[in-house]
């Protein structure tokens, strides 16, 4: 359980002297890779220190208005102070969940995979309607995002990997890994009786130049093969889908987005350095291993978060606890919440753990 408030500025203000030593060193420029590195991290300490001097200088404003307010009894600053407070109280939540978010790769986007469980028709149409969530929850924050590869099924889809790009992207998405549980009335039971379907989650960063993950030439095996899916007269005329194997680990890579080989092959190697980089840091983690959504089975007992259509309407973080009625707006992305409380569980020193619950529904 940690103790204090999530922001330490006399370590913050440390951490910058440190890095604006390091780049007063001679010869700092020579590893242009390193350099790139450390002014990016000098860049994110010293936007974290000055978002928190603001909400200070704020508040500290706050505080004399009110003082004078209350000293002339002038009343008609009441709506004044109170819409101030709450631009101050937005900024502050927002300040907070970034604290909670300064893991390596947090910053960077992120890669999401979704993976449809057994269930047949059920579970690819629950696996296409994750994607639609959280491509929802992307245009909500004003993030790209763009479909590495798909596996298209009867009713909805098999597996997708799309790639969202957004400032600490994977930073809010990372706690979606595992498994998630559907409950509703089948829309393709004739009967219209209650169906449980799963699919799985798994993020990954994107790995940009100031994480060193390196792939040699002699570690994978690259196959290519011609692209399937809807609407592929022009798609399959050429091999241009790019598989690529790590030899060492069996991890399996595919991009078929791109009609130009190169191009998906580009794709295919920056999702296997972000795979290859969870991997690694999570055999550093072990406690962590346990929650990588793709390595757990896809079935009831080991989802992280049950959405339930009927016969009441919930969505319920088995990590957190917490739970909303609104399931038709988290179904449109409004999944800040569920972010924000997961952030907070970890911070407060939660064990992360997936369960089936104590409740038979949900």
């Amino acid at each position: 359980m940690k103790s204090g408030g999530v922001f330490d500025a006399a370590t913050i203000r440390s951490k910058i002297e440190t890095k604006e030593s390091q780049s007063s060193e001679p010869g700092f420029w020579n590893d242009q890779k390193r350099s790139e590195r450390i002014m990016g991290e000098l860049k994110v300490l010293r936007n974290r220190l000055e978002t928190w001097e603001e909400i200070k200088r704020s508040t500290d404003a706050l505080d004399e208005i009110y003082a004078m307010a209350i000293e002339e009894g002038e009343g008609s600053l009441e709506g004044e102070i109170a819409s101030s407070l709450a631009g101050v109280r937005d900024r502050f939540d927002k300040a907070v969940t970034l604290e909670l978010m300064t893991g390596e790769a947090d910053r960077t986007g992120v890669f999401l995979s979704i993976h449809a469980g057994s269930g047949g028709t059920e579970a690819c149409d629950w696996a296409g309607m994750l994607m639609r969530m959280y491509t929802r929850w992307a245009e909500r924050r004003g993030f790209k995002y763009e479909i590495v590869d798909m596996l298209e099924a009867e009713g909805g889809i098999k597996s997708v990997t799309m790639e969202i790009d957004g400032a600490y992207a994977y930073g809010h998405l990372r706690g979606e890994s595992g498994v998630h549980r559907l409950v509703r009335i089948s829309p393709f039971d004739a009967n219209a009786r209650r169906h449980t379907s799963f699919a799985s989650v798994s993020a990954f960063p994107v790995i940009d130049d100031s994480i060193d993950v390196t792939v040699k030439p002699d570690e994978i095996r690259i196959d290519t093969y011609r692209a399937g899916g809807a609407g592929g007269q022009k798609v399959n005329k050429t091999d241009s889908a790019v598989r690529i194997t790590h030899l060492a680990t069996g991890i399996v890579v595919t991009c078929q987005n791109e009609r130009s080989q190169h191009k998906n092959k580009d794709v295919a190697m920056q999702v296997l350095k972000s795979r290859l980089y969870d991997l690694y840091r999570k055999e550093k983690d072990k406690e962590n291993e346990k929650y990588v959504g793709d390595k757990k089975e896809i079935a009831w007992g080991s989802q992280i978060r049950s959405y339930v259509f009927q016969p009441y309407t919930m969505v319920k973080d088995h990590r957190t606890k917490f739970f909303v009625g609104n399931i038709h707006g988290v179904m449109d992305g409004d999944l800040d919440p569920f972010i924000d409380s997961y952030l907070h569980f970890l911070w407060k020193g939660g064990t992360v753990q997936a369960d089936g619950d104590d409740d038979d529904e949900v």
